[in-house]
């Protein structure tokens, strides 16, 4: 059984992949990501998510600025230990036209 699905099941899960197991309550990371408005950009912030076999909780966006050129995305993600969360920050920061990665902490 994968750790993921381990999680996911309640039981103990696998560190090593910075998963963590939901017997009692798992922080919420909140990322809100500032990009250009491009169409292979929400893909590539996803796959960051989902090749940890993370899918988020909540996701929104909006195009925004004067001329709809920008990208706004905010979402949330559990399961994740502090340093993964960190980590994907990281990368988020390195995806072609993202300007801003901010992050928060939350108890579910």
């Amino acid at each position: 059984m994968t750790s993921a699905v381990a999680a996911s099941r309640g039981m103990e899960a696998s560190t090593s992949e910075g998963l963590v197991a939901h017997s009692e309550p798992q922080p919420v990371f909140c990322f809100s990501v500032l990009a250009e408005a491009d169409p292979g950009l929400m893909p590539r912030v996803l796959e960051l998510f989902a090749k940890r076999s993370l899918v988020p909780l909540r996701w929104h966006s909006d195009r925004i600025g004067p001329d709809k050129t920008e990208l706004a995305m905010d979402f949330q993600v559990g399961g994740m230990t502090p340093h993964l969360a960190d980590y994907i920050a990281r990368c988020l920061r390195q995806v072609h036209g993202v300007r801003t990665v901010l992050t928060s902490e939350k108890n579910s």
